[in-house]
């Protein structure tokens, strides 16, 4: 039997039916067996302040044991002001504390960033990989994913358009590569 990986998938888009949150669930689809997606939410995660650490909120415990219970991490990410949304970059943070706890540490990870614009949310994706660099999570390098159009992604019906399909699933199972050989024991 083969290693089955969870991997933790941390939308940086609150809207339920987000583009961001539709190509994380085609991309939970075409996953190989070895990789168990699962979102995990943070529209519920107070922003962070280092005063109330002490008596974390229950939104925060909730996150990171998610964070600390996944073998890998795949961020899909809309861009905002050519950056990280909000709501991701405090995720982000909620992770990382208290520090040297962070949830995040060691996890191998990717990026994949979907824009209504033509250059792919290319800003949010960096942004997002400049600080993995700091949180010790190994990226995968390639294949880059920067989804433009995305009105375009989908057909009426939902399902993701047979142009973008062979990408996603290239992308996913090259992921799944990654974390196998990144994933700490």
């Amino acid at each position: 039997m083969s290693q089955v990986y969870s991997v933790a998938v941390v939308v940086g888009s609150l809207r339920k039916d987000s583009y961001n949150r539709k190509v994380a669930r085609a991309l939970s689809e075409l996953a190989p067996s070895s990789l168990a997606l699962k979102i995990v939410e943070i529209g519920d995660l107070p922003l962070y302040n280092e005063d109330v650490e002490a008596n974390a909120p229950e939104p925060w415990q909730r996150f990171r044991e998610q964070i600390r219970g996944s073998d890998a991490v795949l961020f899909v990410t809309p861009e905002y002001n050519r950056s990280v949304p909000g709501c991701l970059k405090n995720a982000i943070d909620v992770g990382s504390r208290p520090y040297g706890q962070s949830a995040w540490s060691g996890k191998p990870a990717a990026v994949v960033s979907v824009s209504p614009g033509a250059i792919g949310g290319f800003g949010a994706n960096h942004a997002v990989r400049q600080s993995l660099v700091f949180l010790d999570m190994p990226c995968m390098q390639m294949p880059e994913a920067y989804l433009g159009g995305a009105a375009n992604l989908f057909e009426d019906s939902g399902k993701l358009n047979d142009k973008t399909r062979p990408f996603l699933q290239a992308f996913i199972d090259k992921f799944a590569s990654w974390v196998k050989l990144n994933r700490a024991v």
